[in-house]
C-alpha cells in the first residue's frame, strides 16, 4: 500500500525506533521526563516535518508517510511519538488557516524540530464539548487580551510556540477564535507537571492566561472561524492518534509473540498451544485491520475527499480500542511477567489507554460516526 518513497521514510523511522528510541523507553517512562535525546535524533532526521511542504521546512511528503512514521516510533516509545503527534497538531492550524507571514514565521522552526509547539484546547469544564470553552480574547486597541485556564496541555512549559482556542463572542461556535502566543509572554504561566498513568515522558501541564497580550496579527484564521478550523484540524490529527495506537499495539504484540515462542510449559513452548495461537491470530488481525483504516483515512486526507471526517473518526476509534485489547492480551500472554515493570508490555498497556481519550474520546467518535450514518 505504501509507495517506495513512503516505505523509505517508514524504514528510516523503524531504524531510529530500534537503534535509539527503544533504548530509552523504560527510563523515559520511569523518570517521567521529556525524551530530549530521542527528540534531537528525530529532528536531525527530519521526522517532525514529514508531511509539511518543503517551502516551510518540511520533507514535502504526505499524511500517509507521516502516520507510517508515527506508527514505527510509537512501537518503541509512545511518549516519544507524542512529541511528533503534538507537533503535527500545532502545525495543522497554521497549514490550514495561517497567513503566509504566519506560516513562514512559525512552521519552519516546528517542522525542523528546532522548537516544540502546544495546542491549548481543553479547559476544566470544556473537554469533548469544545464549544463550551470560556477562555476569552478581548480586543484592546490593536491587541487582544487572553484570559482563562487550559488543562491537559501537552508540552506545556516545554514548548516555545502556543496556539490557544478562545472565545471572542458568546456564539457557541461562531464565537471561537484561535490565537498564537509565544513562551515568555507576560501573563502566560504553567502549572505543575501532571503525574500520569501512561505516556509519562510526555509532559502535561495546566496553562494560565492572565491578560496575555497578543497583537491582532497573531489571530490564526478569521475571527469567529476557529471552530471550523478546529474540526478540520481534528480530521488531520485523529488518524495520527490511530497510527500511534497501531504502533503501541504492534510493539506489545511483537514482544509477546517472541515471548511465547521461547517460554516453555508442560514440556513445550507456548506457541504450540492452540489457545495461544488463537489469541495471537486475533491480535494480528486486529492490528492489520486498524492499520488499514488509518492508512485509508490518511489517503483520503491526501486526496482531499469529502468524507474524511468519517474515516478519521473510524480510524482513531477502532485503532485505539484495538490497542487496549491487544496490549491487554499481550500482558495476559506473559502471565505474571506481564504485570512486572521489567517487561515492556505493561507500559504499553498503560500508554494505550490515552489513545481512547485524547483527540476526542471514543464515545464522541461514535457519535460522529453515527451522525454520518443517519444524516448522510
Amino acid at each position: 500500500m505504501l509507495l517506495e518513497e513512503q516505505k523509505m521514510m517508514k524504514d528510516v523511522a523503524k531504524k531510529i525506533a530500534r537503534d535509539v528510541v527503544a533504548k530509552h523507553a523504560e527510563e523515559v517512562d520511569r523518570l517521567g521526563e521529556m525524551p530530549w535525546e530521542n527528540i534531537r535524533v528525530l529532528a536531525e532526521n527530519g521526522l517532525f516535518g514529514v508531511h509539511v511542504p518543503e517551502e516551510y521546512g518540511g520533507a514535502g511528503s504526505d499524511m500517509l508517510s507521516h502516520v507510517a512514521v508515527i506508527e514505527e516510533i510509537a512501537g518503541a516509545c509512545a511518549s516519544t511519538s507524542v512529541a511528533l503527534s503534538t507537533q503535527a497538531l500545532t502545525m495543522a492550524p497554521f497549514l490550514l488557516a495561517g497567513t503566509e507571514e504566519q506560516k513562514q514565521k512559525y512552521i519552519p522552526r516546528l517542522a525542523k524540530g528546532e522548537v516544540l509547539g502546544s495546542f491549548g484546547i481543553t479547559e476544566p469544564s470544556s473537554g469533548s464539548d469544545v464549544s463550551s470553552l470560556t477562555t476569552t480574547a478581548t480586543k484592546d486597541g490593536d491587541d487582544y487580551l487572553l484570559n482563562g485556564q487550559k488543562v491537559f496541555i501537552t508540552n506545556a512549559g516545554e514548548s516555545e510556540i502556543y496556539v490557544f482556542v478562545t472565545r471572542t463572542s458568546e456564539d457557541r461556535t461562531n464565537g471561537i477564535t484561535l490565537f498564537i502566543a509565544e513562551k515568555g509572554t507576560e501573563g502566560l504561566t504553567f502549572g505543575n507537571k501532571e503525574d500520569k498513568m501512561g505516556i509519562r515522558g510526555s509532559v502535561t501541564r495546566e496553562v494560565f492566561l492572565d491578560n496575555v497580550r497578543v497583537p491582532k496579527e497573531n489571530m490564526l484564521g478569521e475571527e469567529g472561524k476557529g471552530f471550523k478550523i478546529l474540526m478540520n484540524v481534528f480530521n488531520e490529527t485523529r488518524p495520527v492518534v490511530g497510527a500511534q495506537a497501531v504502533g503501541i499495539a504492534k510493539g506489545a504484540y511483537d514482544y509477546a509473540i517472541d515471548y511465547v515462542k521461547n517460554r516453555k510449559q508442560f514440556g513445550k513452548t507456548l506457541d504450540n498451544f492452540q489457545m495461544i495461537q488463537a489469541m495471537a491470530a486475533d491480535m494480528r488481525m486486529k492490528i492489520e485491520a486498524a492499520r488499514l483504516l488509518v492508512y485509508q483515512a490518511a489517503t483520503k486526507l491526501d486526496q482531499g475527499e469529502q468524507d474524511v471526517a468519517l474515516h478519521s473518526s473510524m480510524a482513531k476509534c477502532f485503532a485505539s480500542d484495538m490497542a487496549m485489547s491487544v496490549t491487554t492480551d499481550a500482558v495476559q500472554l506473559l502471565g505474571g511477567y506481564g504485570f512486572i515493570k521489567e517487561y515492556p508490555v505493561e507500559r504499553m498497556m498503560r500508554d494505550a489507554k490515552i489513545t481512547q481519550i485524547y483527540e476526542g474520546t471514543n464515545q464522541i467518535q461514535r457519535v460522529i460516526i453515527g451522525n454520518y450514518i443517519f444524516k448522510s
